[in-house]
């Protein structure tokens, strides 16, 4: 099917194509003729007026003919079901987009050119990677990836191996296995031993293998075919330079018995112009993309494994605990009856609702309650300032840690005198006074909510305590969120070590957090009108977790 306004129409292949714009399809249809990559179906998007990338991607998962679906986006109109859509077909067939619309300029121009309301950036992210979806950010590597998707089989473990005929070239490619987080085979001892007996004294015998330049097709071969036996080896690169003793040609047919010969995944790198024609012709055939460029060879292999990974892993669906729901209602009910939208520790009840752990606290609107709920704690306590205007209460002295209780009534005053200095007119609803929590034993961390247009809910787990903003140290999923997608999301932060325990720190108690954030989400899954919410901190301890601060925005329409 070739569903466009496109002058030609395009070779056969195997590739399934949708975008959202007419004019780029016309070019890649232009383009695609020359370089053999043909196509299974080609769909023209516009605005989608009726059907949708969902319905491409679903009926093209079921479409024996089809090896990769590849997309350009401006917009996902339903992003939720696009994700439980793409899930599913990703689990037998890989599916890669160019999301365009990254930057905000760019949002701004795909607005314009389709009506697409772009969404945040963290949603697409998360989206995609939830749905398996692999993400390309150019035009060439999507074509790039498709040609390694399609062509070759998926790498079992093991590294990356690299055998080159040009020393620098080879450095090129080492460094581009880096950059593309994978890793270099480690060969065997018998491995080494048999490229010695092989190669002549000067070839380098490690990761890459240099086997020089006066390499013949001969000596290309043998060392394939040693370096593919080995069990290090999950992927290779062949780089070769023209020589006055090599044959390209030749190169390529021993390239392709030697890879369909082991079933490894290869990738081959053709250092030339006009000499390589016909070799690269003769590997694509075969289904082994050619580059000029190690680092574009490397970047597909990549994908390969990033889809491999994608393959392998398992869908668990989201939990759902038994809640208070109907005391979770009332307590929105109460806010939206009253016009409140900002709602801040005089919500904790909702969380209490929902199974989140909160320290034992209360709401005050007197010094001499103040005092008297501190009393009945026992020890020290912590004071908040409780108002809706006031979003940092730290940064205007309206947090006192560690008070004893005879000091609460006037600490109820100093804060409330705090928050009136910062803003005459700011509604004061009184202050919480709160059981302390070992802070210096627990990890700060943020568990918040946004809502995406396209995508819904948007749950964020992060760095938390008074420097989030500054530290950005976030990772985002859709909700709602199963138990290893949270995991997944820790293994993304960079205060990761923090929790499983740091400098001599005892770890966190992942497993209560992970059953806090599936809570967080379930919560705003089954109430459409929390339109952003804040858990800062929630402090994850060596036993349990305790939700100290909370902010939410109220959307009533949402209801």
């Amino acid at each position: 099917m070739n569903a466009t306004f496109g002058p030609r129409n395009a070779d056969p292949g195997a590739v399934s194509f949708i975008s959202q714009s007419g004019a780029f399809i016309t070019a890649v249809l232009d383009w695609a003729a020359d370089r053999a990559l043909g196509f299974r179906h080609v769909v023209s998007l516009g605005n989608k007026a009726v059907l949708d990338e969902s319905d491409f991607v679903r009926e093209w998962g079921t479409d024996s003919g089809t090896d990769v679906v590849l997309g350009y986006l401006e917009d996902i109109g339903d992003g939720r079901s696009f994700v439980e859509t793409a899930r599913e077909v990703t689990a037998e067939t890989p599916v890669v987009v160019v999301k365009s619309g990254r930057t905000e300029a760019g949002a701004s121009a795909a607005a314009s050119h389709t009506g697409a309301m772009a969404g945040s950036e963290a949603a697409y992210r998360a989206g995609l990677s939830q749905a398996g979806v692999l993400r390309a950010d150019s035009v060439q590597e999507l074509f790039d990836y498709a040609s390694m998707l399609a062509g070759q089989p998926l790498p079992g473990t093991g590294g990356v191996a690299i055998v080159t005929n040009a020393g620098g070239p080879g450095v090129m490619t080492t460094d581009a296995v880096g950059d593309a987080d994978l890793d270099l085979a480690q060969f065997g001892g018998d491995t080494r031993s048999r490229l010695r007996e092989v190669l002549p004294p000067a070839a380098a015998v490690g990761n890459p293998v240099d086997i020089i330049g006066d390499a013949s097709v001969e000596r290309f071969a043998e060392t394939l075919d040693i370096v593919l036996g080995d069990d290090s080896v999950g992927m290779a690169v062949v780089v070769s330079c023209p020589t006055a003793t090599l044959s390209f040609d030749a190169l390529a047919e021993a390239i392709t018995r030697l890879q369909q010969g082991h079933e490894v995944p290869v990738a081959a790198t053709l250092m030339g112009g006009s000499s390589t024609a016909s070799a690269a012709s003769t590997l694509a055939d075969a289904g082994i993309p050619t580059y000029f460029d190690p680092a574009r060879a490397v970047g597909a292999l990549g994908a390969l494994e990033e889809y491999a990974t994608v393959r392998a892993r398992e869908y668990s669906p989201p939990a759902e605990f038994d809640v208070d729901r109907e005391r979770a209602a009332a307590v929105l009910a109460d806010a939206t009856e009253h016009g409140r939208t900002l709602l801040g520790v005089e919500a904790m009840e909702l969380l209490d609702a929902y199974g989140i752990p909160t320290p034992e606290g209360a709401v005050v609107d007197s010094p001499g309650e103040a005092h008297e709920v501190a009393a009945e704690f026992g020890g020290d306590v912590m004071m908040k300032i409780v108002s809706p205007d006031i979003s940092h209460k730290s940064d205007i002295g309206g947090v006192e840690v560690g008070v004893p209780p005879d000091a609460a009534a006037g600490t109820y005053e100093d804060l409330v005198v705090r928050a009136r200095n910062y803003q005459p007119d700011t509604t004061v609803l009184g202050v919480q006074v709160q059981e302390l929590v070992d802070l210096d034993t627990g990890t700060e961390v943020i568990v918040g909510v946004t809502r995406d247009p396209q995508f819904g809910p948007l749950v964020m787990v992060g760095l938390g305590g008074i420097f989030v903003e500054v530290m950005e140290d976030t990772a985002f999923r859709v909700a709602p969120v199963s138990e290893p997608e949270i995991r997944g999301m820790f293994e993304e932060l960079d205060s990761m070590p923090l929790l499983y325990g740091a400098r001599g720190r005892d770890p966190a108690d992942v497993d209560a957090l992970v059953e806090t954030i599936q809570r967080v989400s379930q919560l705003v899954t089954e109430f459409p009108e929390i339109a952003e919410l804040d858990i800062n901190p929630v402090v994850a301890m060596p036993t349990g977790v305790a939700a100290v601060d909370l902010r939410l925005t109220l959307d009533p329409e949402r209801q």
